[in-house]
């Protein structure tokens, strides 16, 4: 794409084209689509099969667990194969399995077992593959790629929720489900199929639209730098990342599914409470970008103090019996914690081990931070059924993250990482 501007010719680098596809692709993944919107299906579902909320409760814990074991077959395959082949597939058994409640006459133990297999083949619409492709096309602004991306989940995670609440209302919940499903389908497998390119080399560009003789004389970089995945496990650095994104996961995400109920308990009026719930939403999307933007400039630990220490504060003024505007603070500190440490994960695994094999080192990490948002929002339920109070578990949480951020700061400097060059037609 080029334009003319004071007699001089200007092109779009296709990197930010990239970051375009990425933010489509993401905002029909596993996310908006089914942990979003799931709340919505929540009652139609139950109330077909006749189950209590724990069996429908546990057919969501059930995908998660599946993604999280799925996760690191799944990073293997985009490493190996590419991420454009595993999106594809993905999109396609994804929407399919979607599909297939409106027009196969499912019963309860099938539910369970389309929802598994959602879980399992949905990790590949995840950040997971997506932002190996964004790291191999930016460098310098890395960062900002990363977050602008993620404004695509921001964006559905708002919208996703009132297109299932419409569809339900309007079709059935089995019916919103195939058109969900086609949704997925209809924006992933074309967008991607056709434009998402892996590497800027592919094009004979560099990373960042940088220029130099040897890119212009057809010379790529066929093997990035990075350490594979055996070293990386043997690496500190991978295991302090798990254990800090485990615990700052737990604590932000177990108090966001949490944070209606917990005010509403206080007799925080209904709307008062979704208010808060929708400043959250709104501050973890300016979480993601503003990280994003910041992560290019500033060093990616002393980043996560400040965001994560913020969302520590956030939990101590819900600790200590916040309402109206300090529960809203709370909220707004927990939102912006929420949309870093994405952002801030994805970015340091790159500086730290490379893009080798970015993928598969990658959705380690990812797995850990799923798993404690599972384990966080349990935790949370559990402590309340036992006491009677959020108060415990808040204490809890709130060193939790202190800890995560002590072992984030554990990690040094960043790692330089060279790839091997080789000459090729272009």
């Amino acid at each position: 794409m080029k334009r003319s501007f004071a007699g001089r010719s200007l092109k779009v680098f296709y990197g930010w084209w990239i970051v375009v596809i990425a933010a489509l692709g993401l905002s029909v993944g596993y996310g908006p689509i089914i942990v979003y919107t799931f709340s919505v299906f929540f009652k139609p579902v139950s109330e077909e099969f006749n189950w209590g909320r724990s069996e429908t409760s546990l057919v969501f814990s059930l995908s998660l667990i599946a993604m999280v074991l799925a996760m690191p077959f799944i990073g293997r395959f985009v490493d190996r194969f590419g991420a454009r082949k595993v999106i594809l597939t993905s999109a396609l058994i994804f929407g399919l399995s979607l599909i297939s409640f409106y027009i196969v006459s499912l019963g309860s133990s099938q539910f369970y077992a389309v929802y598994i297999t959602i879980g399992l083949i949905g990790a590949g619409m995840t950040p997971l593959s997506y932002n190996r492709v964004l790291s191999h096309w930016f460098d310098k602004r890395r960062g900002l790629a990363l977050g602008l991306a993620t404004i695509g989940i921001g964006i559905s995670t708002f919208i996703m929720p009132l297109v299932a609440h419409y569809l339900i209302v309007s079709f059935g919940w089995r019916a919103a489900y195939l058109l969900l499903g086609v949704l997925v389908m209809v924006v992933t497998v074309p967008v991607v199929g056709l434009f998402l390119k892996e590497t800027p080399q592919s094009m004979g560009l560099l990373p960042d639209g940088a220029r130099n003789a040897e890119a212009l004389n057809g010379i790529r970089t066929t093997n990035p730098g990075g350490i594979g995945i055996q070293e990386a496990l043997r690496s500190s650095s991978f295991w302090l990342m798990c254990c800090a994104f485990f615990l700052v996961s737990a604590s932000i995400n177990g108090c966001l599914i949490h944070l209606v109920p917990m005010l509403t308990d206080r007799n925080v009026s209904p709307a008062t409470a979704a208010m808060a719930a929708s400043f959250l939403g709104g501050a973890t999307l300016i979480g993601r970008v503003g990280t994003g933007y910041l992560l290019d400039r500033f060093f990616a630990s002393h980043l996560a103090t400040w965001f994560f220490g913020g969302a520590c504060v956030g939990i101590a003024l819900l600790w200590s019996g916040g309402r109206g505007l300090l529960a809203v603070i709370g909220a707004v500190l927990l939102g912006l914690g929420n949309g870093a440490e994405t952002d801030i994960m994805a970015y340091q695994m790159s500086r730290y081990f490379g893009l080798r094999a970015f993928a598969e080192i990658y959705s380690y990490i990812l797995a850990a931070y799923t798993l404690g948002g599972v384990m966080g929002t349990l935790l949370m339920g559990i402590s309340f059924d036992a006491t009677g109070s959020y108060n415990l578990i808040l204490m809890i949480f709130i060193i939790a993250i202190l800890v995560s951020m002590g072992l984030l700061l554990r990690l040094g400097p960043y790692r330089s990482w060279e790839g091997t060059a080789e000459s090729v037609v272009v």
